[in-house]
């Protein structure tokens, strides 16, 4: 049964904070941690987890808006769970943000926040409602508004978050999965394919794999390819319905293809970078971006406008890390929208550029300002301005000219006397005719020129405020160790990066109140 922890709002006149020196309550009342209690677990919304416990009169639950605090000061002290608790239980300071008043009670016990885990990751896998990104949204909306910080101009910026997984070679991955699944069997079914599984159940994976010969690789993974067609059909109708089982079959589908009935080997460059890189991450996916990364891709957007006196996090999304920017931000342009209406103006870099966003700014009536450009480019910048729903104006270095439709696209046509005299004449991209030189467009392409050149079209200041978003990002990698996070699995990354996104906006509005303070004081 759900029920809402108010009892740190019953202030005891003997309590722990009422109780200390009165030269160390105001150190408390000035500290950190007073701040992160009342700013932030003070505004923590209790009833959106309310949905995760019965209606029906039975055991209350224990205060969620301390054990989600607990996960938030964990993020942000890179703490492990032991320190989490061991703060919880000794430390006054800790004790102090988490609205605890005494030295006695312990709020939660490990498996009271491991099963509130599990509830919010079951919630999510059902419903794909993330109820931590609801508590991020509803602290950022609050913060926004108290602070008055313009969303008019954000950016944006992403980065690997590699699962916290071993690198399994191709062969070591299929051994683990067929010792993985040979465990879930009945006694029965051990004995009875005993003889198929002998030769890799003895011993681990990677001792296995230890022992081949790099000559015996290819014989080796024909033999697997049989293993794998007998077990999938074998097992099917007993364990089908088992993780084991599933693994099993997915695994034998993305190493394998069948033809005549004969089984055979996909050449390692038919893998696609979406199929299993480990049994303990079944949604991990791979990507080669400087360097092997497994896992996912955390795309991170923030205020940005350089009127704000302090900026703060709007947006976190998690993809797995072969999703392209481009498609990871064309997701969450809508909501983006939703949550700051009044954005007009997106700074990101090349890899963020598309036909598709482009046609999602254009709808949502955001200007992308592009700070760099993906792929080959021109020496010659060509500016193109719509006059009329069927008509361009487009200039060049040295003229300008209205564009004519053609039957598919449309053309504008300069002179040649002037373009034999350009410094740009050859390497110009417009085709040079007999008696002019023609500069094909569509749509597409005007959008495009649109996002490139409009950096050169704001005033100086706003060109370039995106690299700072790469400081909040170094903001989130310091918490990984190399790039790896300490968890693994969509939910629990998802946990990281909303914890550690609140983690750091209060971090902000903390270090500029204080400033504040101190200018004021002085």
């Amino acid at each position: 049964m759900f029920r809402e922890n108010i009892a740190h709002l019953q202030q005891d006149l003997f309590g722990l904070f009422q109780s200390m020196p009165p030269k160390l309550q105001v150190q408390a009342e000035k500290s950190e941690e007073r701040k992160f209690y009342e700013s932030l677990f003070c505004n923590i919304d209790e009833q959106i987890f309310s949905i995760l416990y019965s209606n029906e009169p039975s055991r209350p639950n224990k205060g969620v808006n301390v054990m989600a605090a607990g996960l938030i000061l964990r993020e942000k002290r890179h703490w492990t769970y032991a320190e989490l608790f061991n703060n919880v239980q000794f430390n006054l300071l800790t004790r102090l943000a988490l609205g605890l008043n005494d030295l006695e009670s312990m709020p939660f016990c490990e498996a009271t926040l491991f099963n509130f885990q599990n509830r919010l990751a079951s919630h999510y896998l059902d419903t794909g409602t993330d109820l931590f990104e609801q508590v991020f949204d509803s602290l950022t909306a609050k913060q926004l508004k108290s602070l008055g910080i313009k969303t008019d101009i954000q950016r944006t910026d992403s980065f690997m978050a590699e699962s916290n997984i071993c690198e399994y070679s191709r062969i070591r991955l299929l051994v683990e999965v067929l010792i993985r699944f040979h465990r879930v069997l009945s006694k029965e079914d051990q004995e009875k394919f005993a003889d198929y599984f002998s030769a890799y159940i003895k011993e681990s994976s990677n001792k296995y794999v230890y022992r081949l010969d790099k000559g015996d690789l290819p014989h080796e993974l024909k033999k697997l390819a049989e293993l794998y067609q007998l077990a999938v059909k074998k097992f099917k109708s007993a364990y089908k319905d088992t993780v084991a089982y599933k693994m099993l079959k997915r695994v034998y589908q993305e190493h394998f293809t069948v033809a005549h009935k004969k089984v055979s080997v996909k050449p390692n460059e038919a893998l696609s970078s979406s199929c299993l890189q480990s049994p303990d991450d079944m949604e991990a996916a791979y990507r080669q971006k400087n360097g092997d990364h497994r896992g996912r891709v955390i795309n991170v957007t923030e205020t940005a406008n350089p009127d704000n006196k302090v900026n703060l996090i709007t947006d976190v999304a998690v993809n797995p890390n072969n999703t392209d920017n481009g498609v990871a931000l064309n997701k969450r342009l809508d909501r983006l929208k939703q949550k700051t209406p009044d954005l007009n103006e997106m700074h990101a870099d090349g890899a963020y550029g598309s036909r598709d966003n482009d046609e999602k700014y254009a709808e949502l009536n955001i200007t992308p300002i592009q700070t760099a450009v993906r792929g080959r480019q021109t020496d010659v910048r060509f500016d193109i301005e719509q006059i009329d729903d069927d008509a361009y104006m487009v200039s060049c270095p040295r003229q300008r000219r209205q564009s004519e439709p053609t039957r598919t696209r449309h053309k504008a046509c300069f002179d040649l006397s002037d373009c034999a005299v350009c410094v740009h004449s050859k390497t110009c991209p417009a085709h040079v005719g007999k008696r002019r030189r023609t500069f094909y467009f569509n749509h597409d392409d005007y959008r495009r020129h649109k996002r490139i050149n409009m950096i050169h079209k704001i005033p100086k200041e706003r060109r370039k405020i995106r690299p700072n978003v790469e400081a909040t990002v170094r903001e989130f990698k310091c918490r990984t160790e190399n790039g790896k996070l300490k968890v693994r699995g969509t939910f629990k990354t998802r946990l990281f990066a909303f914890s550690t996104a609140i983690a750091i906006n209060f971090g902000r509005i903390f270090r500029y109140e204080r400033a504040l303070s101190a200018v004021q004081t002085a």
